[in-house]
Formats: C-alpha cells, structure tokens, sequence
C-alpha cells in the first residue's frame, strides 16, 4: 500500500476504520482485533500503523538454547521489511505473565531498523525510556526482567490473544485497541469510512435535535 494510504490511516481512530471495514464485508465482524488485554501503552504517542514483522520467543521456560543469531534474523527481517514495520512477538513458553519481550536496547535496534512500535502478547519494560524513543508499545503490561529471553523463530504466522498476524499484516493502533487492515482496500475503504461518519453524525445531529424522540428514530436510522 501507498505511504499516502498510511499516511491517511494515521488520521483515522480505530474503532471508524473497523466500522468501515465492516461494511465491505471482506471478514466476520467478530474478526481482525484484539481482546481487551492488549494495551496500548503509549497513547500519548498518537496512532500507530505499520506492516507486520512476527516472531515466536520464549521469555520463562527454557525449551531450547540462546542463540544470538536468531535476534540477527528479527533484526534483519525488520531491515529488510515494508516500512513502517510493527514487532510482533507471541509467547510459546509458558508463564506469560512474567515475560517481557522488549526494552530500551531492543527498542532502540528495531527504531533504528524502521520500526514505530512493537506488539505482544505479555509484556514489555523499560516504559519512560522506550516512550522517550517514539515507540510504541502493544502488551498487556510491563515486568521488570527479560528472564531467559530467546527468540525461536522469525517471519512465521503468529497470534496475539486470538488475533492471527502474518509477516506483512499491516496493523493499525490507538487508546482504542489493535486491528489488522484487509489487503486490497486502499481504494474502497475511505469511501466505506465517509459512508460510515456520514450515518453516524446523520443520527447525532437528530439526538442533539430539538426533534429528537424515540418514536421518530427508526425512521433516521433506515
């Protein structure tokens, strides 16, 4: 998709862009977002659109050996992506509620590398420095230790508390929540978002109305 589509994206909050998407019938509507314990711990940083780069870690267990060159390949995988990218990181391991999966190192590595956020499944640290940085972060909170970080691969399908992400997804976040953005809409969908505010604020100015009345509602809304 073009910049300029990310660019009109960013002016947009997320619950318009689902409803809109939601009228070009292109996925169930109970699809294409995530559940509640997804945070969006940055709002002051304003909204978030940017293409997947996915990865599995473990942060807790220990299933496998740390190796260095798998952080190579996310990094390299972010370097290499649509720009701009957003970390995706779903936990394999167990005990997700003590896995932070990102700080101000990494932060700065994926800044660096093109990215404008980050999101996971459990939990992320090191929150004034990273907010400093302009990145975003998605989690369900924050933790104070890494544990026994690793990552177990890059560029592979993941899903964040039911919401499937695939490398290149492009995602789009605010103080609302998280959603994925259909491919193939860049034409159709900000007609469906005008459609949608135009129907809305139609049924706003009557409540606002001195013509309001329950009674004469059905007849605004069909």
């Amino acid at each position: 998709m073009s910049q300029s589509f990310i660019d009109y994206l960013k002016t947009v909050d997320t619950p318009t862009l689902i409803n809109g998407i939601e009228t070009l019938k292109l996925r169930p509507n109970h699809e294409g977002f995530t559940p509640l314990e997804i945070r969006c711990l940055s709002p002051d940083l304003g909204r978030m659109c940017g293409y997947a780069v996915t990865a599995q870690v473990e942060t807790f267990t220990q299933t496998g050996s740390f190796e260095l060159e798998r952080f190579l390949d996310l990094y390299r995988a972010v370097e290499a992506a649509p720009k701009p990218a957003v970390i995706v990181l779903q936990e394999i391991g167990g005990f997700g509620d003590y896995s932070a999966h990102c700080g101000e190192v990494m932060a700065t590595f994926f800044t660096r590398l093109g990215a404008t956020g980050l999101v996971s499944d459990c939990a992320v640290r090191d929150l004034p420095e990273v907010r400093r940085l302009g990145f975003h972060y998605f989690a369900r909170g924050s933790v104070a230790s890494h544990a026994n970080y690793r990552i177990v691969r890059t560029n592979t399908p993941v899903q964040i508390l039911g919401m499937p992400v695939k490398p290149g997804d492009l995602l789009h976040g605010d103080e609302n929540g998280l959603i994925t953005i259909p491919s193939g809409v860049e034409n159709t969908l900000p007609e469906a978002i005008e459609n949608v505010r135009r129907k809305e604020r139609k049924v706003m100015d009557f409540v606002r109305s001195p013509e309001f009345s329950l009674d004469r509602f059905l007849g605004v809304v069909e």
